[in-house]
C-alpha cells in the first residue's frame, strides 16, 4: 500500500476519532471537556474544578516532551499525518478541488488552476462554498471541546444569551476559510513554528524522507541543481530526472536537495518515486528512514541517551500526574476571616468569626459538618450541618469561641493555631482538614 493510502485512512481515523470524543462519557463525565462555562476539566472520567488543575501542568509537560521525544525519534511525522493543516489542505486541495470537481490534477500539484475558463470560476465557488461549510461543522467540533454537545445545542435555541459562542465559531470558521484556501502551505512555510524548532531536534538517527544519494546521485551540489537531464550523468546514477517528486510536493520543493524546513514528511514524493522506479524493477529512491539507515547504512537504534532521558520524563509525568490526580478533592472548601478579628462578650468568652465557602465537586448532593480537632478549650457555635446539591457552592459564618482565660500575653493579641475537619456525613472519607488562626486579645483589654 502506498504511503498516500496510508495517510488517507490516517487522516480518516483521526478525524473521526475528534468528532467522538465529545459524545464519549463515562458516568456522565466526559473523555476531553475544558469547560469554560461550568469551571471544570474532564480528562478519562475525572472531573477537576479550575481551583484544582494541580495535574494540568504535568499534562502539558507531557504534552511537550511528548512532542519533542517523537519529533527526535520521527521527525515531522506529525506535520505530514495528523496536523489539521494538513487533513483540510488535503481535503480541500485534493479531494474537493481534485476529485469531485476536477480543477487540478492531484499529481501535479505546482501547476497552478487556470482561472480564465468561466467554468474553472464557477468551480473555485462551488470548491469555496462546500469548504466553508466543512469549516462551520470543523468549528463547531472544535467548540465541542469546550461546550459539552448537549449544552451546546441548548445554547442554539438562545442565541442572543450566547452570542459570543457563535461569534466565536463564525471567526474561526471564518479563519479556516483563508487558511486553507488562500494561505495554503505558506502557513506551513512561513508561519508554523513548529518546523524550526523540529529542525534543532533532528540528528542522523531521526526518522525522516531521505533521498537515496548513494543509488540516485547527486542532483545539487552546494545547494544549488547541478544535474537537469539524466545524461549528465557520469556513472551508474539511477535517477530519472523525471521530477515526478517535485511535481507532486504540496509545499514545492525537491527532496533532492536534502532536509528543507518545508518538508511536512507526507512522502508523496515516495510514492511518486517508487511509481516511476517500479516500471523500471527497481525500488524508490526517496524513503523514510534516518540518514544513518539510508545513506551511512548504519544500524539504528532508539536507545540513544538522549532517547531514553525522553521516555523518563514521559514516564515521570504520568506517574506524578497519576499521584496528584489520586488526590483529587470531592469538595471544596475556602476559610476566610471577616474583617472583625475577635470580640470579648460580657461574660468573658472571645470569638472570632469565619466565612465558610463549601463547593460540592461531586455528581451527586451531600451533607457537611465540622468539627474541631484535639483542642477542648474552643468549640463552634453559630453552624449547623447542611446539603449541598451536587454542583452547588454557598457560603456559611462560622463562629469559634472560647470562654477561658489564657493568659497569654500582657502586650499583644495571640494569633493561635486551630485545626478544623470538614466532612461529608454520608462518607467520612470526603473529608478536609483546615488550619484556623484564632486570634486572641491581650490581657488588659479583658475587664
Amino acid at each position: 500500500m502506498k504511503y498516500t493510502h496510508k495517510r488517507y485512512y490516517t487522516y480518516l481515523i483521526t478525524t473521526l476519532l475528534i468528532f467522538c470524543i465529545p459524545f464519549i462519557t463515562i458516568d456522565g463525565k466526559h473523555l476531553l471537556l475544558l469547560s469554560f462555562d461550568k469551571l471544570q476539566f474532564h480528562f478519562i472520567g475525572f472531573v477537576f474544578n479550575m481551583n484544582e488543575l494541580y495535574v494540568m501542568p504535568f499534562l502539558l509537560m507531557f504534552l511537550f516532551i511528548g512532542i519533542f521525544a517523537v519529533t527526535t525519534i520521527f521527525g515531522r511525522v506529525w506535520c505530514g499525518w495528523a496536523c489539521p493543516q494538513t487533513i483540510f489542505r488535503v481535503i480541500y486541495r485534493d479531494l474537493i478541488e481534485g476529485t469531485l470537481l476536477d480543477l487540478r490534477r492531484i499529481k501535479n500539484k505546482q501547476k497552478d488552476i487556470n482561472y480564465s475558463k468561466r467554468s474553472n470560476q464557477v468551480k473555485k465557488i462551488i470548491a469555496i462554498s462546500l469548504w466553508s461549510l466543512i469549516s462551520l461543522i470543523i468549528s463547531v467540533n472544535f467548540m465541542w471541546y469546550f461546550v459539552p454537545p448537549q449544552d451546546f445545542f441548548m445554547y442554539l435555541r438562545d442565541p442572543a444569551n450566547h452570542m459570543f459562542m457563535i461569534m466565536f465559531i463564525l471567526s474561526i470558521a471564518m479563519f479556516l476559510v483563508y487558511d486553507i484556501v488562500f494561505m495554503k502551505e505558506n502557513f506551513c512555510v512561513y508561519i508554523c513554528p513548529y518546523s524550526r524548532i523540529q529542525s534543532v531536534l533532528y540528528d542522523n538517527d531521526t526518522k525522516q524522507v531521505v533521498y537515496d544519494t548513494n543509488r540516485g546521485g547527486d542532483v545539487y551540489e552546494n545547494r544549488e541543481k547541478s544535474i537537469f537531464n539524466m545524461k549528465e550523468w557520469n556513472n551508474n546514477e539511477e535517477c530519472t530526472t523525471c521530477e515526478a517528486c517535485v511535481k507532486v510536493c504540496p509545499t514545492h520543493i525537491d527532496i533532492r536537495k536534502g532536509l528543507q524546513v518545508e518538508c511536512i514528511n507526507c512522502l508523496e514524493c515516495s510514492d511518486a518515486c517508487s511509481t516511476v522506479m517500479g516500471k523500471l524493477g527497481k525500488k524508490s529512491l526517496i524513503n523514510w528512514g534516518s540518514t544513518n539507515t539510508v545513506i551511512n547504512k548504519k544500524l539504528q537504534t532508539v536507545f540513544t541517551k538522549r532517547n531514553l532521558t525522553y521516555f523518563a520524563s514521559l514516564v515521570l509525568c504520568i506517574v506524578l500526574a497519576g499521584v496528584f490526580g489520586a488526590q483529587k478533592e470531592y469538595f471544596l472548601l475556602n476559610v476566610n476571616k471577616t474583617t472583625k478579628l475577635y470580640s470579648i462578650k460580657e461574660d468573658q468568652k472571645v470569638t472570632n468569626n469565619y466565612i465558610l465557602t463549601f463547593h460540592n465537586t461531586q455528581d451527586k448532593s451531600q451533607t457537611y459538618n465540622l468539627k474541631l480537632l484535639d483542642n477542648e478549650k474552643f468549640r463552634i457555635k453559630r453552624f449547623k450541618p447542611f446539603t449541598l446539591k451536587a454542583g452547588q457552592r454557598i457560603k456559611k459564618i462560622f463562629i469559634l469561641e472560647t470562654k477561658e482565660r489564657l493568659f497569654l500575653s500582657d502586650k499583644k493579641d495571640t494569633a493561635l493555631k486551630i485545626k478544623l475537619e470538614a466532612f461529608a456525613t454520608q462518607d467520612l472519607k470526603t473529608k478536609q482538614i483546615k488550619e484556623l488562626s484564632f486570634i486572641y486579645p491581650r490581657n488588659d483589654l479583658f475587664k
